[in-house]
């Protein structure tokens, strides 16, 4: 058996090695030719898969390109060399349905208190050239006290023209006041029975002629104000006032060069006074303007004739200078003058003054302001301001010993000081909510009387505006005062050198409370011609006084129809 494996073995060796010899002998390629014929039974159609076909990326040479046949026509024609500029034809447009102008309206409300309210306003046109228009209004009211009557009218004509080089304007005024001397002491409220009455009248006419802006680096700007009023009262007391104003204005580059002037002629008369207090006024002023800074640098020369007389000579001086565009501007000013007192401006402030009163002028020293004020971005506005003031003859209201509902008016002796705050603030979260707020911290320093009277240190006054849709809009306001002190003397003064003089031993001092006051109305558009408003005023009912034993209106509400056309 081991035998014939041994055979089988040396066999197969043997096969193998000469297979091996005869494949290194190198034979010569031989060409072979097919002769066969082959029949083809159907056509070869390689089927791929769906997959298969798709490719991962485009062969972008693979491209076939289109070419159309043209077909050209020669013409033969001039051709027509032409470099000038050709005038572009405007397309006229569809004409704009012109819109419809609302300036006139016509307003009456009534409500408790017995207020009564009629008010209307008219214009020419949508003419800016050439405005012509009037006003004419009524108010009135009647308080819970004795007599605590209060009546307003007022009738205002007024035109504009805007010519070539110049614009004109003038106004003529008519103004009536009416009131009682209604003022209750609660301690002796019988010492009143039967208040007097009192009222106001004013004829007031004003002109102004004004040189309309010019891009011209050198161009010399000019204007001139004239104002004059007829006043009195219902008693013996009347005033007449005239003044002029003007200025010339001439631009060098950078450089302003002008003069400010004017004059004021007053006659103050009563039964038992009769005094002229006149002043000139001349103001010459070098201003620099460039980018980002405004600075103005003058004196104010102020003559004082009529009555009394002197000279007096003041800087004034003022800086603008832009640190952040539309964001951050500091600002400051340095000046003094001399304020003209007369009985028009007093019994505006408090209109339940005594006869024969005392009219001079007042003095402002030095008056020293600096601040800040800009945008916080779209919507907010804010303004602060810091100053010191000084001045000589302050006025200042103190109840008459012999009718304690009358004031006098007293001037403080000496040199005055204030120092003082004011804020300002803007904010419009968009068109439908509105407001706004101002601040006042005054600290007075009075040179010979004990107090500044009737002077408050925080006054704070606040407007909100609110539109709901297009027909419903809602308004508020709010006044803040703090307390003031009065003054009242419980002796007869010996001589009138104890109003220049005071005289604390002869003095009682008053405190009159502080207060808030808080209004607020609402307005409904029926439609383009008619709406309804309503207004409350003194909602938390505060009796409080702005001057002593003068108790203002408590709450009210009053409301109406408007009509436009």
């Amino acid at each position: 058996m081991k035998s014939i494996k041994y055979i089988y073995s040396s066999l197969f060796f043997l096969a193998a090695g000469l297979m091996t010899a005869q494949a290194q002998d190198k034979k010569p390629e031989e060409k072979t030719v097919v002769n066969e014929e082959i029949e083809v039974v159907r056509p070869y159609k390689p089927i791929l898969a769906e997959a298969v076909k798709l490719r991962r990326s485009p062969n972008l040479d693979d491209v076939k390109t289109y070419k159309a046949k043209l077909n050209y026509s020669i013409t033969d024609r001039k051709l027509e060399l032409n470099s000038d500029i050709q005038k572009l034809q405007a397309q006229a447009l569809a004409e704009e349905k012109a819109s419809i102008l609302v300036n006139n309206y016509v307003k009456g409300a009534f409500g408790s208190l017995s207020t009564l309210l009629g008010e209307a306003y008219f214009n020419t046109g949508k003419d800016e050239g050439l405005q012509l228009g009037g006003y004419i209004k009524h108010f009135s009211q009647e308080g819970k006290l004795n007599k605590q009557n209060s009546s307003n009218q007022q009738l205002s004509v007024f035109g504009r023209s805007i010519l070539e080089e110049n614009t004109v304007s003038g106004r003529i005024n008519l103004e009536r006041n009416g009131t009682y001397f209604y003022g209750i002491d609660n301690a002796n409220p019988a010492l009143n029975p039967d208040p007097q009455k009192q009222a106001f009248s004013l004829i007031e006419l004003e002109g102004e002629l004004v040189k309309n802006f010019t891009e011209d680096e050198d161009a010399l700007s000019y204007a001139v104000k004239a104002n004059g009023y007829l006043w009195n009262d219902k008693f013996s007391a009347k005033e007449s006032y005239l003044s002029l104003n003007g200025y010339l204005n001439k631009r060098i580059s950078s450089f302003n060069l002008g003069l400010a002037a004017s004059t004021e002629f007053g006659n103050t008369k009563d039964a038992l006074t009769s005094v002229g207090n006149n002043l000139l006024r001349l103001n010459p002023y070098i201003r620099l303007q460039v980018k980002g800074a405004k600075v103005t640098a003058g004196i104010n020369f102020v003559q004082e004739f009529g009555a009394y007389s002197s000279s007096k000579l003041f800087p004034s001086v003022t800086a603008d200078f832009t640190l952040v565009p539309d964001y951050l501007q500091v600002f400051g000013e340095v000046k003094g003058d001399v304020n003209r007192n007369s009985m028009k401006s007093f019994t505006d402030e408090n209109p339940w003054l005594n006869s024969n009163i005392l009219v001079k002028n007042t003095v402002e020293k030095l008056s020293i302001s600096a601040g800040i004020k800009g945008t916080g971005g779209p919507g907010f506005g804010y303004k602060a301001r810091f100053y010191m003031k000084q001045f000589d003859d302050m006025p200042l209201f103190i109840n008459n010993f012999d009718d304690f509902n009358k004031f006098d008016v007293i001037y403080d002796f000496g040199k005055t000081k204030l120092t003082g705050l004011e804020g300002e603030i803007s904010i419009q979260v968009s068109d439908a909510l509105k407001w706004t707020g101002k601040l006042n911290i005054d600290d007075w320093k009075p040179a010979s009387e004990t107090y500044s009277w009737f002077k408050p240190g925080l006054k704070v006054n606040s407007n909100f505006v609110y539109t709901y849709n297009k027909k419903l809009s809602f308004n508020a306001g709010v006044v803040i005062q703090d307390d003031v002190k009065a003054k009242v003397n419980v002796q007869q003064p010996i001589n009138p050198l104890q109003y220049l003089i005071p005289n604390p031993g002869i003095e009682s001092i008053v405190t009159v409370k502080g207060f808030v006051d808080l209004g607020v109305g609402a307005d409904y558009r029926i439609n383009n011609k008619f709406s309804v408003f309503a207004k409350a005023n003194n909602i938390l009912n505060s009796n409080y006084s702005r001057y002593l034993y003068y108790q203002v209106n408590g709450f009210n509400i009053f409301g109406g129809l408007t009509y436009s056309f």
